[in-house]
C-alpha cells in the first residue's frame, strides 16, 4: 500500500456565521493543502499514479476556491468554511476527479489554516 501526495495551497476569504470572536468577520487566508492518495500496486513504470495526473486533478479543485469568498461556494452554504468542512470538500472532490484512474483512492487532505494550524480528514 502507498499514499502519494502533493502539496499546493490557495488564496481566499471566509467568516465563520455565528462564531462568538474575530472569525466571525469576513478575513482571508493563505491555506496550504497536502492532498494524498491510496494505491495498492503500481504501473509498469513503477508509479501508483504520475504525480502530474494528481498535481493535475488538485488545481481543478484549487481554482474552484481560490481567490473568493468561501461562504459564496456552493458547498458552503449550509455549513461555515472551516477548515474542517474545507478538507472534506478537498476530499470529496478529490475522488470525483480521480474516479477514472483504476486502484487510486483519496487517502487524506490536510488543510493548513495557518504555518501551524491544521486539519487532516480521512473520509467517513
Amino acid at each position: 500500500m502507498y499514499e502519494i501526495f502533493v502539496k499546493t495551497h490557495f488564496s481566499s476569504a471566509h467568516y465563520l456565521r455565528d462564531y462568538p470572536g474575530k472569525c466571525e468577520f469576513l478575513h482571508g487566508h493563505n491555506w496550504e493543502v497536502e492532498a494524498g492518495v491510496r494505491v495498492e500496486k503500481l504501473d509498469s513504470l513503477g508509479m501508483g499514479i504520475d504525480f502530474r495526473d494528481l498535481k493535475s486533478a488538485v488545481a481543478v479543485i484549487m481554482k474552484e476556491l481560490d481567490h473568493r469568498n468561501l461562504n459564496e461556494h456552493p458547498a458552503f452554504q449550509d455549513v461555515n468554511p472551516s477548515s474542517e468542512h474545507i478538507a472534506a470538500y478537498v476530499y470529496r472532490r478529490l475522488g470525483e476527479e480521480l474516479k477514472d484512474f483504476s486502484g487510486v483512492s483519496p487517502a487524506f487532505v490536510t488543510v493548513y489554516e495557518t504555518p501551524g494550524s491544521g486539519v487532516r480528514y480521512f473520509g467517513e
